[in-house]
């Protein structure tokens, strides 16, 4: 298979991908929400559509960063960006974390995994988006 070296088909080409990938994120989304309706939100996750679902999703949001990354504007301090979102992510994180564990059903043990749980999940999209930003802005720099 020859590589396309128009624009136009390329675009063309990237156009057609992501029309694919709304209909089969569509179905996957009709296939599961049916599962919701008769067999509840255990039966919904049983799935393994779900799985699928959550992978495809995790893995669109990486690549977004990537490209949001790109696009901001060069005037953003990246140090200054990943310290704004470690505080905002530490305050959500106890916040959570607290009114998890004071809760009828919930311990403070409970609340210190579910606080600690979203600081590692929420971690390392930052980390990634600050490696993103101190790349962009190195390879600028050196320009």
């Amino acid at each position: 298979m020859k590589k396309i070296t128009d624009e136009r088909l390329v675009l063309q080409n990237l156009q057609n991908i992501r029309i694919a990938y709304i209909i089969q994120t569509v179905g996957i989304l009709g296939i599961l929400g049916y599962d919701f309706v008769t067999k509840g939100l255990d039966g919904m996750r049983e799935n393994p559509l779900w799985l699928v679902f959550m992978i495809t999703t995790v893995i669109s949001a990486y690549l977004s960063m990537s490209i949001s990354a790109d696009h901001e504007s060069s005037k953003t301090n990246p140090q200054k960006s990943l310290a704004v979102s470690l505080i905002v992510l530490v305050f959500i994180s106890s916040v959570v974390g607290v009114l998890t564990a004071n809760t009828d059903e919930f311990h403070m043990p409970n609340g210190v995994m579910m606080g600690g749980i979203l600081f590692v999940c929420g971690l390392i999209p930052i980390v990634y988006i600050y490696k993103l930003r101190k790349k962009r802005l190195d390879e600028n720099e050196e320009d």
